[in-house]
């Protein structure tokens, strides 16, 4: 089979994020056939500008060494109404992989995990696995709807309850090896990526709310040095998306 090296050029960077990129001019697991699976990723995230609820989803696919495809929405675009009246719930995120088309970002997390092998080892973990993303729907949920229907005296009561919303996360990590090893077991499940997501957008919208939770603020900075998601979150993709659009806390 032979594959023309001029085909990833037309189906590079502008379209999709590949973390480890060949070097050296030799082709991805040694032949031309995987080099074709590499420029044509099969996966795609049709989804606003912004991180919103793709972010943990990118970070999981870049942390796995996977490629994919954005297809960005622009809020003109999405308010002529075709493309919403296409979704089946009539929002997005909307994923594809290969033939499958996902929408709902904690079924499409459950089903990554499922892929990747990111739902704990046994019945147990996968449990508390579930456990915890529902709990961080919740903390999701709340941020959400102050982000978008925002008044001050909401936002002071949100910064004044949200040592409540976190401290059961600081507690789950006392619980699983004195907080040294990831938020369920020792290894890194999809619950994970939605926790980071969070924790670091937190960060931004309130400064200083991980200062009362040690294992919280370590948890952060041991999985964001992890390499390649260090890459993607020091990459201008990651960097430039705004977290809510335009509307800040």
């Amino acid at each position: 089979m032979f594959v023309d090296p001029l085909l990833c050029a037309f189906l590079g960077p502008p379209t999709w994020f590949a973390p480890s990129e060949p070097t050296g001019g030799s082709w991805p697991s040694g032949g031309p056939e995987d080099a074709v699976f590499r420029c044509v990723p099969p996966y795609t995230i049709v989804y606003f500008p912004t991180r919103g609820r793709c972010e943990a989803l990118r970070m999981l696919l870049a942390d796995q060494d996977q490629s994919w495809k954005e297809e960005v929405v622009t809020k003109e675009s999405w308010l002529q109404g075709p493309l919403k009246a296409s979704c089946l719930y009539g929002q997005l995120p909307k994923f594809q992989d290969g033939d499958l088309t996902l929408y709902q970002s904690n079924a499409i997390l459950r089903h990554l995990g499922r892929s990747f092998g990111l739902y704990g080892t046994d019945e147990r973990e996968a449990a508390l696995v579930d456990m915890v993303n529902d709990g961080l729907e919740d903390l999701r949920r709340h941020c959400g709807h102050l982000i978008h229907h925002k008044r001050e005296e909401d936002k002071a009561q949100y910064v004044q309850e949200l040592p409540v919303h976190l401290q059961p996360f600081e507690t789950l990590l006392s619980q699983n090896q004195g907080g040294q090893a990831f938020i369920v077991g020792d290894q890194i499940s999809f619950a994970d990526y939605n926790l980071l997501d969070l924790l670091l957008n937190h960060q931004v919208l309130v400064p200083g709310c991980l200062d009362p939770f040690p294992l919280l603020s370590a948890y952060v900075a041991r999985l964001s040095a992890r390499p390649k998601l260090k890459a993607f979150l020091a990459s201008p993709e990651h960097v430039n998306r705004p977290i809510f659009g335009s509307r800040k806390i």
